[in-house]
């Protein structure tokens, strides 16, 4: 039979010693913690020899008449001694409001964070753009691993199956260049110059960067998904296990099926956006299609047609890392895809406009404009 909870104070060389003995439980506990510190005793020496079990209660209760009254504790067991500890380390304050920090502050540690966050990340990406690269020189040297049925599966997700949505923007974008257009050159009497505005900037920037933009969108956001899925469920740990590399199975595919498509793609656009433009021509500004043909093969030089077609291939490879680049860093939980994801598109979209700029910048300065 368990023994109740109970104490005893007694006068050691003129100092009170606490004796408690029996099982100080919560079961067991009784009113013995009430009448203890009713009594008000300080003592110098708590004794637990004589306690048969103590639970976290129990042994909250000797921290706390420990600390109040300086108290030595004697006589626990190893167990005992343990529990008291871990009780005392969770003694502390909480606080119930954050400190209070100036705004001025916060907006600078929140910039700061970003900054890093945002090093760290380009720091990654390096770094899995040169594994990209050993893979690839692996494969050069072992051709008969490369994976041709991958590669062309993704060819139809990345390509043929994005044809309809990338036409689709791509038709809306040049009639409303067109009409824009033309509402601003009608003020000057400079109608017929709409054809040279739908032209030059489609071939040149609109056609290849707003499908850069939807193809970050549609299967950049695919490929971090997926691989995130994968490294969640832990088949990418089961593929190393059976040495199959993740980057020749599952990234390198991807990286090649949006460098091969983004060309064809960009120029899909650039001609769809061009016959756009054109109808709008001809609907609201009487221009025949013959003639707007004719004026577009005038006022496009091919190095428009040069440029955009050197900016895809860059601009898939761009959307194809960060893609699988955010997928392989997921962990945690299902929560980490759909951030990881985000992350992904934002970044793939924010790299393809810096290196549009720097483009736009380097043919400028060679002479193509």
């Amino acid at each position: 039979m368990t023994s109740a909870a109970t104490y005893k104070i007694a006068t050691r060389d003129g100092a009170n010693a606490l004796a408690l003995t029996g099982n100080w439980t919560l079961a067991q506990l009784g009113d013995a913690a009430t009448r203890l510190e009713n009594e008000g005793a300080k003592p110098s020496e708590i004794d637990l020899s004589g306690v048969e079990r103590i639970d976290t209660i129990g042994a909250w209760i000797v921290h706390r008449i420990a600390r109040d009254t300086d108290a030595t504790i004697t006589g626990a067991s190893e167990d005992t001694q343990h529990l008291i500890e871990q009780v005392a380390r969770g003694d502390s304050a909480m606080k119930v409001r954050p400190d209070r920090v100036s705004p001025f502050t916060r907006v600078l540690g929140e910039i700061g964070d970003a900054t890093a966050v945002a090093g760290q990340t380009l720091l990654g990406l390096l770094g899995f753009f040169g594994s990209v690269c050993i893979t690839t020189w692996h494969l050069i040297c072992n051709p008969r691993s490369f994976r041709v049925n991958a590669v062309i599966q993704r060819f139809e997700i990345v390509g043929v199956k994005a044809l309809g949505i990338i036409g689709l923007m791509s038709f809306l974008i040049g009639l409303v260049i067109a009409q824009q257009g033309s509402v601003q050159l009608s003020q000057f009497g400079f109608e017929a110059f709409t054809i040279n505005l739908v032209g030059r900037i489609t071939f040149r920037e609109l056609g290849t960067l707003m499908t850069a933009i939807m193809i970050a969108g549609r299967s950049g956001s695919a490929f971090a998904a997926q691989l995130g899925t994968m490294k969640l469920t832990e088949e990418i740990d089961a593929m190393r296990t059976i040495g199959i590399s993740p980057n020749e199975a599952l990234v390198l595919p991807r990286i090649i099926a949006a460098v091969a498509m983004m060309p064809l793609l960009g120029f899909y656009a650039s001609i769809i956006s061009v016959i756009g433009g054109g109808l709008f021509c001809w609907m609201s500004l009487d221009i025949p299609p013959l003639t707007y043909v004719q004026r577009i093969r005038e006022v496009v030089p091919m190095t428009d047609v040069y440029i955009g077609l050197i900016k895809a291939p860059v601009f898939g490879l761009m959307i194809a890392l960060c893609g699988c680049f955010q997928g392989l860093q997921v962990e945690g939980d299902a929560e980490q895809v759909g951030l990881r994801t985000t992350a992904a598109v934002v970044q793939a979209i924010f790299l393809v406009i810096v290196l549009d700029a720097f483009f736009a910048v380097f043919f400028t300065g060679i002479g193509w404009k």
